[in-house]
C-alpha cells in the first residue's frame, strides 16, 4: 500500500549515524529508499553501509541483512571487528547454509532486539553450485526469495548488497535496463530501506556499470579518494536524495573508532 503524506513532518527518515550528515539532509534517508553507495576501490563503500546498518541494530532495534557476495561472513566481520564495531553488541545472525534458513528466521522472530543478518552468497554458491541455480547463475531470485521470507515471516528494515558488480557478473543479463529496472522497483516496492554498493570506474566517468542505476535510484552518496602528499583523503558527497532538502556540497570523511564524522571543507566532484 502507497503512504502519501501531508506534510514533510509525517516522512520517516533512517539516520547514517555519521556525525555532521544527516544534519544536512533533514535528519536522515527517507524509509523505504534504494540508495546507491557509489566510489572507486578503497573508498570505505562497504564499511559505511556495514556502519549505518549496525548502528541502525544497536541503536534502534532495526533488523538488517548484509548480501555479502564476494567476502565471506568471516572476513566481513573480523574487518568490523578490526575497525571497532563492537559485534558482541548486537543479535548477528550468520546464513551461509540455505538448509538451515528457516532456523534463522525463527530466530529472527523470536529476538527482542535488532538484528544484524550477514548472508554468505559465496557459501551458499558453493553449497548449490551443481543445483540448477548454480548452472544458470539465478541469484537475484535467491536474494529476492530470502528478502521476502524475511519480509513476510519475521521483520526486516534494511538491506546492504554489496556489490552489484558482483551481482552483474553472476547473473548474465540479456536485457540490463529492463532487468535492472524490475530490480530496483523490487527493492522499492518490498518496502525495505536498501544500500547497493556500486563500484565505480578509476576514470569516474559514471556512477555505475551500465549507467541507467543512478537514474533508477532514489538517491546516491558519492564517496571519493585522493592521495595528497602521502596521505589518503577520502570526501563524501549526497548527489541527490529524493523527497529530502539536502546540501550538495562535498564533505571530508573521517573514520575513528568506529565512527563516521562528515566534516565541511570538501572539494567539488569530478564527475
Amino acid at each position: 500500500m502507497v503512504n502519501i503524506v501531508s506534510n514533510k513532518e509525517q516522512i520517516k527518515r533512517i539516520r547514517t549515524y555519521v556525525e555532521g550528515l544527516d544534519e544536512v539532509m533533514q535528519n536522515g534517508i527517507p524509509e523505504g529508499s534504494v540508495i546507491l553507495v557509489a566510489g572507486t576501490s578503497g573508498t570505505m563503500k562497504s564499511s559505511l553501509a556495514f556502519s549505518i546498518m549496525y548502528n541502525q541494530v544497536l541503536h534502534e532495534n532495526k533488523t538488517t541483512i548484509y548480501f555479502s557476495l564476494e567476502q565471506s561472513y568471516w572476513s566481513l566481520i573480523n574487518h568490523a571487528v578490526n575497525l571497532d564495531f563492537d559485534m558482541s553488541q548486537v543479535n548477528t545472525v550468520i546464513i551461509h547454509d540455505i538448509n538451515k534458513l528457516d532456523n534463522k528466521i525463527k530466530e529472527i522472530r523470536a529476538s527482542q532486539t535488532g538484528n544484524f543478518v550477514i548472508v554468505d552468497l559465496g557459501a551458499l554458491r558453493k553449497q548449490i553450485k551443481d543445483t540448477k541455480i548454480g548452472e544458470q547463475g539465478d541469484w537475484i531470485n535467491v536474494i529476492k526469495n530470502i528478502i521476502r521470507r524475511f519480509k513476510e515471516e519475521a521483520t526486516l528494515d534494511i538491506i546492504t548488497l554489496d556489490s552489484l558488480s558482483a551481482l552483474y557478473i553472476l547473473s548474465r543479463f540479456e536485457n540490463p535496463r529492463l532487468e535492472l529496472f524490475h530490480i530496483f522497483e523490487f527493492f522499492r516496492d518490498i518496502g525495505v530501506t536498501s544500500f547497493l554498493i556500486s563500484e565505480m570506474p578509476l576514470d569516474k566517468s559514471r556512477f555505475s556499470e551500465y549507467g541507467v542505476e543512478d537514474y533508477l535510484s532514489d538517491g546516491i552518496i558519492y564517496l571519493e579518494r585522493t592521495d595528497q602528499y602521502r596521505k589518503v583523503i577520502r570526501s563524501i558527497q549526497i548527489v541527490k536524495m529524493r523527497a529530502t532538502d539536502v546540501d550538495l556540497d562535498m564533505y571530508t570523511l573521517y573514520f575513528s573508532n568506529g565512527k563516521f564524522k562528515a566534516m565541511y571543507g570538501g572539494k567539488a566532484p569530478l564527475v
